[in-house]
């Protein structure tokens, strides 16, 4: 069947909240999935294109995967930079090349967006770390670490 890939729009917060549910438990965030903080993220994004972009596929409707890109700043890659912060395929449609069709939309829409680089986290053992480094992303062997600000 069809599939569409379309920018998301704050109308289809309710379709995105599932399927990005169902990343969490595949791949667990740091903090536990919890729906009205999520909810009230995801509303801000969708409605700050400043702070990124999301992408929604489906097919016959039903959201099947998608992809969230943020925009930071840094000296270091020399300006703009674009971040794959999600980037999920439903299980059942892994292996058809929507992980490669979102990739290559995430580097069109960064270099829209005059990103410098284009910079993804991934978990120790995840499977589509040899997918990452065929198309081109490098290991940096440094640690991301992070501080709740809130807490």
């Amino acid at each position: 069947m069809p599939i569409s890939i379309a920018r998301a729009t704050l109308a289809d917060l309710e379709l995105l909240l599932p399927i990005m549910r169902l990343m969490q438990e595949a791949d667990p965030w740091t903090e536990p999935f919890h729906e009205p903080t999520v909810r009230a993220t995801l509303a801000e994004l969708l409605q700050n294109p400043s702070y990124g972009v999301i992408y929604l596929v489906r097919e016959e409707n039903a959201p099947i995967a998608y992809l969230v890109i943020c925009f930071d700043y840094s000296l270091e890659y020399r300006g703009k930079g674009a971040w794959i912060d999600e980037l999920f395929v439903e299980p059942a449609h892994r292996g058809k090349g929507i992980g490669t069709q979102l990739l290559d939309l995430a580097e069109a829409a960064s270099r829209e967006h005059q990103a410098k680089f284009l910079h993804l986290e991934v978990t120790h053992g995840n499977p589509a770390i040899e997918l990452y480094r065929r198309r081109g992303f490098l290991d940096h062997h440094r640690y991301l670490m992070s501080k709740d600000l809130d807490q």
